[in-house]
């Protein structure tokens, strides 16, 4: 009896306590066009209490009941402060911009940029848009993937190379993200643009470390962009036009205030130029945004997203190359109460790679598909806990290459090279949680399992090894099939699974400061099969199977935060170790191109990377700007499998491909006044690793030039300096035509940084020469840039 009475006066208790609590919860969004922001802090200073919205825009917090001061503090947008009496669950919606001052008993600040000292979340760098157009680029078009290059541990794949490397990790170790699907070609032109249009773009976040369990399947990155919803108070247009390219978005309601739509174009047209010369060659790129976006009611909203790009480079007609992405997702939000957010989402994405050789007789299509579907929940359970948890399946379909003859006295046979599939499903689980007022943490985990399907005949060989080491020539050979197995369509060739902790720690000093410390480990079962350092449009994206292992990835942080002299300037500090295993190397002489076979080049290694960064802001004043500068060193090594075997290089560690000891940019804006702005960036990379020859020798005529180790020697110093400036004629205009001119120049002082360096035999002396190939000297760009 006493214990019955006992869990009756428990359970009462219980509810007592909760009735006493609330929950204020809604969205935040900017009140000139109801675009929902990201990451914008809610904040009750009385109770030291606060969230940040969501991807889209959603934030919940529950206190006991009373009356609250409550502040809204978002980087870009003024400040809000508001006094709420919560007596009950409240939905409050809050409105950031120009008119926000017609809120009744609002008080207005300036909001600015600093560290967030508290929250559990480190080696992860934002971008505003806002910032990002302010900073020069190459031949005046507003570059996302150039703007992270300014962020510590983040370097170029080399001078006019697509991808971008961070930490030390490959460029196809990055997950690039577009409103959650996967982007497989980041770069227009070889590298020349990105493939993401900055009007369409609203939020970008690129995680080095420390990265949520939601995410998954790539071991160095995760760059997080998500595009504008469209304007649903009002119809606009904005565009602009430069020297080789333009774009033009339009945006506007469906239903006031409820539905919106967004489409955004962009085009080259410099190609159109060549025609008017003898020059028949051409290279031009075009790609459309869309989004669609419908709230059906306060606890649902859909949203349609798409992108299409498309590149072609065409040599006289004789050699044609088109290539681009392909991306589609369907969306949808649901509330299933004040502290249950979902988000469902079913994505397509598929990476085209296409080739005419029309003086060979061929046509060459290769590329990869995926069909993936997500489910994302976040609980708040507390304002010291929130869970976030979820499922995501992908089916992977690899065409590695499709050859068919293009005219009728072709030579070439079509052929089909094996087709590939797989499938990735993926369970995870994440938690905020705030210990004390000093201490947070995030932890994770996520369980990923892949599955390599059937449909495809598989090469059996001795030992079970592909690759063989020639004892005599001490050298790897291709190994020899000594039979096959055909896999059927319901059949699985190989399967992995993976658990992946993830854990996060922040504890405050003061106000001020913090330190803060991270592991996580990922997991990556897809390889870019190439021998480049950074990527081109043929390579090719294959699954793990018994051959090719998955990858995977120990990282550990640690970094000093600081905020000083009232805000005005941040300093963010992180070192960082990686352990790779099952890195892919290739053999001496490997053959990748149109190869059925490739696990006869390759060979599983391990790879390292380690470092220190610095990054130095400052946020307020008419020059803000960061100073970021990272030291590093990235290695990899392939032992021999047996002590009578040398491995790659030996056995010995050997640097990367993408080794950059040293990285410095230094990037600032200064408003002079309201019609004019600078802005500048400095840029100071290492050299990129390279393997020179060491030494020649005759054979039978012929010089044939010796290597020593592995990227022992550099390509030359790379450093410029770009700058720009940007007049507005009529700032005070805030409605009809608006426009503005930038002018930039892209390395002022015409450096010709070495995009590689080869060697021959000079006809008249006899003698060996080096000769640089540099892509860019200085380039003056204007562009004209308009909205209405």
């Amino acid at each position: 009896m006493n214990f019955k009475l006992f869990i009756c006066l428990f359970f009462c208790s219980v509810g007592i306590f909760a009735q006493e609590k609330v929950t204020l919860s809604g969205t935040i969004s900017d009140t000139r066009n109801n675009e929902t922001l990201i990451g914008v802090t809610v904040y009750i200073k009385s109770l030291q209490t606060g969230a940040t919205t969501n991807e889209y825009g959603f934030y919940s917090i529950t206190v006991p009941k009373g009356t609250y001061t409550v502040q809204v503090n978002y980087m870009g947008y003024q400040s809000i402060e508001e006094n709420i009496t919560l007596d009950q669950n409240t939905r409050k919606n809050f409105a950031l911009g120009e008119n926000s001052q017609d809120l009744q008993e609002v008080v207005i600040t300036e909001n600015k940029k600093k560290v967030d000292i508290r929250r559990p979340e480190m080696s992860v760098n934002k971008l505003s848009i806002k910032e990002i157009k302010k900073m020069p680029v190459v031949l005046g078009e507003t570059d996302v993937l150039k703007s992270i290059l300014t962020l510590p541990g983040v370097t170029n794949a080399g001078e006019g190379a697509s991808g971008f490397n961070v930490r030390g990790g490959a460029a196809d170790q990055n997950l690039i993200l577009l409103d959650e699907a996967t982007v497989y070609n980041s770069s227009h032109l070889f590298g020349f643009f990105s493939v993401f249009n900055s009007d369409a773009i609203k939020d970008l976040k690129l995680y080095k470390g420390g990265i949520p369990a939601r995410f998954g399947g790539r071991l160095s990155s995760v760059l997080d962009i998500y595009q504008k919803e469209g304007n649903s108070k009002e119809f606009h247009m904005n565009g602009g036009i430069g020297l080789i390219s333009s774009r033009l978005l339009a945006e506007g309601p469906i239903t006031k205030d409820r539905g919106s739509f967004l489409v955004a174009g962009r085009a080259s047209y410099a190609h159109l130029f060549l025609k008017m010369t003898d020059n028949k060659n051409s290279a031009y790129f075009y790609d459309l945004n869309t989004k669609l976006s419908y709230k059906l009611n306060d606890n649902n909203n859909l949203y349609l997203s798409g992108y299409f790009g498309r590149d072609v480079f065409d040599l006289n007609s004789n050699f044609i190359n088109t290539y681009g992405n392909t991306v589609f997702n369907l969306r949808w939000n649901h509330l299933f109460s004040d502290k249950l957010f979902s988000n469902m989402s079913m994505i397509y994405s598929d990476y085209y790679y296409g080739l005419t050789l029309d003086f060979v007789g061929f046509n060459w299509d290769s590329g990869i598909k995926n069909y993936n579907f997500k489910y994302d929940l976040k609980h708040y359970i507390s304002n010291k806990l929130q869970l976030s948890y979820g499922v995501n399946a992908i089916y992977y379909d690899f065409n590695p290459g499709t050859i068919e003859p293009n005219k009728p006295n072709s030579g070439i046979n079509a052929d089909q090279l094996d087709k590939k599939y797989a499938f990735e499903p993926s369970f995870y689980i994440d938690a905020e949680q705030k210990i004390t007022d000093n201490l947070s943490v995030n932890y994770g985990l996520r369980y990923s399992m892949f599955y390599r399907l059937g449909q495809q005949k598989m090469n059996i060989y001795e030992n079970n090894q592909a690759v063989i080491f020639n004892d005599d020539l001490k050298i790897y050979e291709k190994g020899t099939p000594t039979g096959s197995e055909y896999f059927g369509r319901n059949k699985t060739i190989a399967s992995f699974d993976n658990f992946e902790p993830r854990v996060a720690v922040s504890y405050a000093l003061n106000d001020d400061q913090s330190v803060k410390a991270s592991y996580n480990r990922m997991s990556q079962y897809l390889h870019l099969i190439s021998n480049t350092a950074s990527p081109t449009p043929l390579d090719v994206w294959a699954p793990s199977d018994n051959f090719l292992k998955p990858q995977t990835l120990d990282q550990y942080a640690i970094g000093y935060f600081r905020n000083f002299s009232e805000d005005k300037y941040s300093l963010e500090v992180e070192t960082f170790y990686k352990n790779i295993k099952n890195r892919v190397d290739y053999i001496d002489g490997a053959d990748l191109i149109a190869n059925n076979a490739i696990e006869q080049v390759i060979l599983n290694g391990k790879a390292r990377a380690y470092g220190l960064e610095v990054l130095l802001r400052k946020n307020t004043g008419k020059l803000t700007g960061w100073v970021s500068y990272t030291l590093s060193r990235s290695e990899q090594q392939t032992p021999g499998r047996t002590p009578n075997e040398t491995g790659i290089n030996n056995g010995d560690w050997y640097r990367t491909g993408y080794d950059k000891t040293h990285n410095l940019s230094i990037t600032g804006s200064y408003t002079h006044t309201e019609k004019w702005t600078f802005g500048a960036i400095f840029a100071l990379q290492s050299g990129q690793p390279v393997t020179y020859p060491n030494g020649q020798y005759i054979y039978q005529g012929i010089s044939v030039p010796s290597y020593g180790a592995r990227n022992d020697n550099n390509l030359p110093l790379y450093h410029h300096l770009d700058v720009s400036a940007t007049y507005t004629p009529k700032p005070e205009k805030k409605k009809g035509w608006q426009g503005e001119w930038v002018f930039s120049i892209y390395n002022l002082y015409s450096r010709k940084n070495a995009a590689s360096i080869s060697f021959r035999q000079n006809e008249d002396t006899a003698r060996n020469e080096a000769i640089k190939l540099s892509i860019f000297g200085i380039v003056p760009s204007v562009t004209y840039n308009f909205k209405f």
